[in-house]
């Protein structure tokens, strides 16, 4: 349960028609930071290194965030340099009596918020996002075989812990794919759970070093590795979380030995580009009445970002619908594989999408 952070007396008694909650928020700022009217954040209570370009963070939220479930995202929102960015982070432990949220950040190559957050200072406050997301444990006793690759352990590691506080009532496998031993996360902790629970197994692979423990193998995803950690006979839950590509060739390779397959990728599936794509078309946003000319070649949430329009965004992966937007008409085309739709909707994901014809936006 988190802990409910009183409003200041005078603050109920303020009326919302003439301080609307933009401004009550700006002011409530400027007194504590974590004081919000209606927005959920967070302060960094602890930073810690896990491995190598890799670090945990402890947040503590305000009473706006709804907790959360093992294996769910979140939202985090930074000020760098004047620039306020927006990623999507798996909480990386299972929810706490002490109501604190663990994120284990990684740093990519191009991700600025990644490395900022490597460093950031106990104290600061984050904007936070409600959790969301499904990847979850199935009920029954059947096994469940878990696939992780790089930061793709962080939803894992939750699951995992949720497992093992309820006594591991399943047989349980863990193939976690890293470069290199040095950027293994909690390695001794898998190891540790392990060792106490025979109902949970963890395997190392090394796709940058050769194996030398008895639960470390090398190599990249193949057949030869999931046959190893399949069962005999009968068959299996499979929970894979990694690069798009990782995960499509887990799905090819474990099709037929699924009972069910879950998926989540941190990197978007490829674009299919075409000549054709090339051009402008006419976008009109109806909450404000501006009308925009916008590139077909890019999704949608990039072009409006070139002519100066910030849409609410997350995760720039069709994952966290964020930046879900009102589409009353025109039509718009898919980025992965081509295909148009033609219908208004409610929910057009602006990271996913392209312009294919004139249309209008709730924007």
């Amino acid at each position: 349960m988190v802990t409910a952070i009183r409003r200041p007396h005078w603050l109920s008694r303020l009326n919302a028609a003439w301080a609307p909650p933009a401004v009550l928020d700006f002011w409530l700022s400027r007194l504590n930071p974590l004081w919000s009217w209606g927005d959920a954040r967070a302060r960094v209570v602890e930073r810690r290194p896990e491995a190598e370009g890799v670090t945990t963070l402890v947040l503590k939220p305000n009473r706006h965030f709804r907790g959360f479930r093992a294996g769910q995202h979140m939202n985090i929102g930074v000020e760098i340099d004047g620039v306020r960015y927006t990623r999507s982070y798996s909480a990386s432990d299972m929810p706490r009596a002490d109501g604190c949220i663990r994120m284990t950040v990684k740093a990519v190559e191009g991700g600025k918020l990644g490395v900022h957050l490597q460093a950031l200072a106990v104290g600061s406050v984050l904007q936070l996002g409600q959790a969301f997301g499904e990847l979850c444990v199935p009920a029954g006793q059947a096994p469940c075989l878990m696939l992780a690759a790089g930061s793709g352990i962080t939803p894992m590691l939750a699951l995992v812990q949720a497992q093992a506080a309820a006594g591991f009532p399943r047989p349980v496998r863990l193939a976690y794919w890293a470069r290199t031993r040095a950027e293994l996360v909690q390695a001794a902790t898998l190891r540790g759970l392990a060792a106490r629970h025979p109902n949970f197994h963890v395997h190392f692979m090394l796709t940058g070093e050769t194996a030398h423990a008895a639960d470390e193998s090398a190599g990249r995803i193949d057949s030869h590795h999931l046959a190893t950690l399949l069962p005999e006979d009968g068959r299996i839950h499979v929970l894979a979380c990694g690069s798009h590509g990782f995960v499509e060739r887990a799905r090819a390779l474990l099709h037929s030995r699924c009972l069910s397959f879950q998926s989540e990728a941190f990197s978007p599936p490829p674009r299919v580009v075409d000549a054709s794509d090339e051009g402008h078309v006419r976008v009109t946003l109806l909450q404000t009445g501006r009308t925009l000319d916008i590139a077909r070649n890019k999704s949608l949430l990039e072009a409006l970002e070139e002519q100066g329009i910030k849409p609410r965004h997350g995760c720039r992966m069709g994952i966290c619908n964020t930046c879900s937007c009102g589409k009353p008409s025109g039509a718009t085309r898919a980025l992965h594989d081509r295909s148009v739709q033609h219908e208004p909707t409610q929910a057009l994901r602006l990271c996913m999408h392209a312009a294919q014809s004139d249309l209008s936006l709730e924007l």
